[in-house]
């Protein structure tokens, strides 16, 4: 599956596959492993896109990969994956943003929401107030849900780096949330 690239000097070099001969390669089985696991059409099409720019991504692997298809197959089930967890917190925040409209809320759920709220933009601030890679790798983690592997592979470290990180951006948080929380009381 590799090809041969001819350079400027006249050597050629091994290069692989193309990421779309690729993708339109596998794309019908893919397809159905997709749609077995939604059942939204539109669903399919957004995971069948993700699958495509995550083969285009990892485009320079391409030529070391011995068994596309396993490797295939673990894209898609990890699209799918990240799918599902998306419009969960989509479906829990659309259900939480309905229930407050319809006033379903007692006084006392109305007190531990604007508590809840006011708790959410001292967190906030101090978010604001942290540097980029800390906040980068606290909002990766705890609102998109990554793992460690997957932050690692993103930003391009290992993950015992990312553990480090992590630790260290939960840390300057706390410190960051210390005197908010003293200005609240």
């Amino acid at each position: 599956m590799a090809e041969l690239a001819p350079t400027s000097a006249g050597i050629s070099i091994v290069t692989g596959p193309s990421p779309q001969v690729v993708f339109l390669t596998h794309e019908s089985w893919l397809r159905t492993v997709v749609r077995s696991r939604l059942n939204e059409s539109e669903a399919v099409e957004d995971v069948m896109q993700n699958i495509a720019l995550a083969i285009v991504r990892q485009r320079r692997a391409l030529a070391e990969i011995n068994r596309i298809t396993s490797w295939l197959y673990q894209i898609a089930i990890r699209q799918v994956l990240m799918h599902r967890r998306s419009t969960g917190r989509r479906r829990r925040l659309q259900n939480s943003i309905a229930a407050q409209r319809a006033g379903q809320t007692s006084v006392s759920n109305s007190l531990d929401n604007m508590l809840a709220c006011e708790s959410q933009q001292i967190v906030q601030k101090a978010l604001d107030d942290l540097n980029d890679l800390d906040r980068q790798v606290l909002m990766l983690k705890y609102s998109e849900g990554w793992s460690y592997r997957e932050m690692a592979k993103h930003l391009g470290v290992r993950e015992d780096t990312i553990e480090y990180r992590l630790l260290r951006a939960r840390k300057n948080l706390r410190r960051l949330l210390r005197p908010l929380d003293e200005e609240r009381e």
